[in-house]
């Protein structure tokens, strides 16, 4: 029952106090206000539902950036890659922008829903309209903040459960190199040429290839053990080893072409793709480095206009616009995902080579390749059909 009744304040407003019971041995309430005896009675009377459900009726300022902040520093210190963190702590800061202040007791369906079509229409670091898997990614880390509340007796509901993806939003572009690209990577040397070369041809996550030693590799048996990735703990990179129980953890057979490849490089550090000194690579050292064998191979293969081409018979260093596809890490494991579908490699094998969790991602992705390639057959027996039709025509 509430302590005291008709306790008006100065600015007119009624103060009704509930009596929330004994903290540290002392009695605590907590007070309501109504602009009438009737609105103050009813939030006192929500208060006290609130406590028969287990609510935390005192967290009433709490946000959605408390509880994301919260979120975030649990995810912190779990095993997980670096990028896995870098792309929660991302989705995180989108989020606060948008429903950071509010009172996440406040927050509805509505609010996230806005949210997510506005992110479908542009995203904030991409500046273009995001991919399907980024609205999903985005909807699941918010889910997740407010699922921490209600383990914490926050809130009693989820309001991210009811939010959909809107159906226009396309899948994310996310492809094989083509035999010409392939190429490309095997043409030009680089600092960076072995990571590409057992990412496309091993398919290791990045922050497996930042690990890796030459330890790991057996080129009589051409295989490489992936045991390690890099992580981040407390901010920083690490290397981490797998659990033995880890999908990541796996044994991964290489090509010959990946094995004649790795003869010829040099083992001047137990890393394989170390910086300069032979130290661990740091998030800023990787981007340079690969910003750079995009550059190079972008001088290489890039369109040049007729005044690129004077600028290059000038000495010293020039700078031309970015003409090749922006190629990714992502795009060189699926690169290998693909080479394993087309070598005609099973799905369960396909999994292991991969380091999947869960053999549903390796039929996601051979699903979608099996689509793409029978579109390309019907489109060649099109082209067929449409040669043989003109034949006999012409008879």
């Amino acid at each position: 029952m509430p302590k005291k009744q008709n306790t008006k304040r100065d600015d007119g407003r009624i103060a009704v106090q509930v009596y929330l019971g004994l903290v540290d041995g002392k009695r605590k309430y907590k007070t309501v206000y109504g602009r009438t005896q009737k609105e103050a009675d009813e939030k006192a009377l929500q208060v006290k539902i609130e406590m028969n459900k287990g609510l935390d009726v005192t967290a009433d300022q709490d946000t959605f950036s408390d509880w994301a902040e919260c979120w975030l520093k649990i995810k912190q210190v779990s095993a997980m890659s670096e990028g896995q963190y870098k792309n929660y702590e991302r989705t995180v800061k989108m989020w606060k922008e948008r429903i950071g202040f509010r009172q996440i007791k406040k927050l509805r369906t509505h609010d996230f829903q806005t949210a997510i079509a506005d992110l479908a229409m542009e995203n904030p670091f991409t500046h273009r309209p995001s991919a399907r898997r980024t609205l999903k990614f985005a909807k699941s880390t918010a889910f997740q903040v407010m699922q921490l509340a209600i383990v914490n007796r926050v809130i009693d509901y989820n309001p991210v459960t009811a939010v959909e993806i809107p159906q226009e939003a396309a899948e994310e572009h996310r492809r094989a190199l083509t035999d010409e690209e392939q190429q490309w990577i095997i043409d030009t040397p680089h600092r960076a040429q072995t990571a590409a070369m057992i990412m496309m041809y091993a398919g290791l996550r990045r922050g497996e290839l930042l690990a890796l030693t030459w330890n790991d590799i057996d080129l009589e048996k051409k295989n490489i053990q992936v045991n390690k990735a890099v992580a981040i703990k407390n901010g920083k990179f690490e290397v981490k080893p797998m659990t033995k129980t880890a999908a990541g953890m796996r044994t991964v057979d290489i090509p010959q072409r990946l094995v004649n490849y790795l003869k010829n490089q040099p083992r001047k550090y137990l890393l394989v793709v170390p910086t300069v000194s032979g130290k661990l690579m740091t998030e800023t050292g990787w981007k340079a480095l690969w910003n750079s064998y995009m550059t190079a191979l972008n001088v290489k293969y890039g369109e040049r206009t007729l005044e690129d081409k004077k600028k290059m018979k000038k000495p010293g260093r020039h700078k031309f616009d970015m003409t090749i596809p922006p190629i990714t890490p992502h795009w060189l494991r699926h690169t290998f995902a693909t080479l394993l579908y087309l070598a005609g490699v099973d799905v369960l094998t396909a999994k292991e080579q991969l380091g999947h969790a869960d053999v549903k991602t390796t039929l996601q992705i051979y699903t979608h390749l099996d689509k793409k390639y029978k579109r390309k057959s019907m489109r060649k027996l099109d082209a067929y059909l449409t040669s043989q039709n003109g034949r006999e025509q012409a008879f």
